[in-house]
């Protein structure tokens, strides 16, 4: 075993590929739990949209749907970013992986700035749930289940492509130091996991809070 590869291995590892197996199994794991929160926000959506659902189809006529598929775009394009960045890692490219890597953080950051704007119409609009809320229509107040699901779900996924943001910050000052090789690139591969797995969700909210009930 090199240096390089002594140093990444901790010291209650008997080898590098055990160390690689225990930190996937850890962040299926991680992932499954995720899964199941996620899962506990969506069955709320879909009963209290079931319950209301003219009130769920007029709040989502409120949102813009030019800036979701722009978003979807960017974070699609993402995966495929971090995907390369996990593939030059494999394969011993240091400059292809922190270019990759780079891209894929610009992609991040893209999507939150959006997401900003779309929130900053929101409060204009007077659309955030509580006292302040207003809704014209027939359906009036009772948009308001509807947005305070719509932050729920959004400003949790946000809160994980924030979290992303600060792994891939680690990761790649990982990768410029020169510690990723085709014998250790388990955090580049665990953390790709994760990445995905938040733009998964997001294909997931799309359809589900701008596309549903509009005509």
């Amino acid at each position: 075993m090199s240096h390089s590869q002594s140093s990444a291995l901790a010291h209650h590892f008997d080898s590098l590929e055990q160390q690689r197996e225990a930190s996937t199994l850890g962040m299926w794991l991680f992932l499954a739990q995720e899964v199941m929160f996620f899962g506990g926000l969506f069955m709320a959506y879909l009963l209290y949209r079931w319950r209301d659902p003219l009130a769920f189809a007029a709040g989502s006529h409120e949102l813009d749907i030019a800036l979701g598929v722009i978003n979807t775009v960017i974070l699609i394009a993402s995966s495929l970013t971090m995907a390369m960045a996990v593939h030059s890692a494999q394969t011993d490219r240091r400059k292809p992986l922190i270019g990759f890597l780079v891209a894929t953080g610009v992609l991040g950051l893209a999507f939150l700035v959006i997401k900003y704007f779309e929130y900053s119409a929101k409060w204009h609009h007077h659309l955030i749930p509580g006292p302040a809320f207003h809704f014209t229509g027939e359906v009036g107040g009772r948009a308001e289940a509807f947005f305070s699901l719509y932050f729920a779900m959004t400003g949790m996924h946000a809160l994980h492509m924030i979290v992303g943001a600060g792994l891939l910050v680690w990761i790649l000052k990982g990768a410029i130091a020169g510690k990723f090789s085709s014998s250790y690139y388990n955090p580049v591969e665990n953390f790709g996991l994760y990445w995905h797995f938040v733009d998964i969700i997001w294909i997931f909210l799309f359809p589900l809070l701008y596309l549903i009930g509009r005509h």
